[in-house]
């Protein structure tokens, strides 16, 4: 059989349920402290990367107007500064006046006569210094007498005629035998030179002695003097 409700168990099954705290707001809370304790770390480190280029890039001090031009000054160049400075001097330099050809000639004229009175005064000058050292200038002693000049004793040589093709011209070939010096062996050796003949009297083959003279031309160095043997 069912069992009887009292009254007091009706009570306490009508009455409401006690109501919850809602866990809503207290979850909003938290998210919003560890959104913020999130945020804290990147805002720290933001001002952490922040610090640093401020520490590394201090602020420069402004330049002063008068360095700054002095740094202009300095990067001219010297040719661009001699070229201003030559505009400048022809700035203020006046224009010189247009001048004809004869007005030309003529400064130039009287610009050769002053300075041939320069000069002439100064040799007239020179030349009266000179005859006042002169005048008192001492007696020079007497020169030593000159040694008599003997003329030099010229070479004379004997050879074989090479060669007559050119006019008065010989071509001598002078043999030298020696003995060496160390090997005592005899040593043969030629030399050729030409020789002036003036009457064309020597042809090749024949034996001449010539005798050193002037220069006669670029190789002649040397004369005919007689023919010794002829060719047969």
């Amino acid at each position: 059989m069912a069992e009887e409700q009292t009254p007091e168990d009706e009570t306490t099954s009508d009455a409401p349920a006690p109501e919850e705290p809602e866990a809503a707001p207290a979850s909003s809370d938290t998210d919003e402290s560890a959104g913020q304790a999130e945020s804290a770390p990147e805002d720290a480190s933001e001002s952490e990367a922040i610090a640093p280029e401020a520490d590394a890039a201090p602020s420069q001090p402004e330049a002063h107007p008068a360095e700054e031009a002095g740094a202009a000054a300095e990067a001219v160049t010297p040719k661009q500064r001699r070229q201003r400075a030559r505009a400048a001097k022809s700035a203020q330099t006046p224009p010189r006046p247009q001048r004809t050809p004869e007005e030309r000639q003529a400064e130039r004229d009287a610009e050769r006569r002053r300075k041939a009175q320069v000069r002439s005064a100064r040799r007239k000058r020179e030349r009266e210094k000179a005859r006042a050292a002169r005048s008192g200038a001492e007696t020079p002693e007497p020169l030593a007498a000159r040694r008599e000049q003997h003329p030099g004793q010229q070479k004379t040589r004997q050879g074989v005629v090479v060669s007559d093709r050119a006019s008065k011209t010989i071509v001598v070939r002078i043999d030298v035998a020696r003995r060496h010096p160390r090997y005592e062996k005899i040593v043969r050796t030629s030399s050729t030179l030409h020789a002036h003949d003036e009457r064309e009297d020597a042809h090749v083959g024949d034996t001449v002695i010539v005798r050193e003279s002037r220069p006669i031309s670029r190789t002649k160095r040397w004369r005919l003097l007689e023919v010794v043997e002829r060719a047969e």
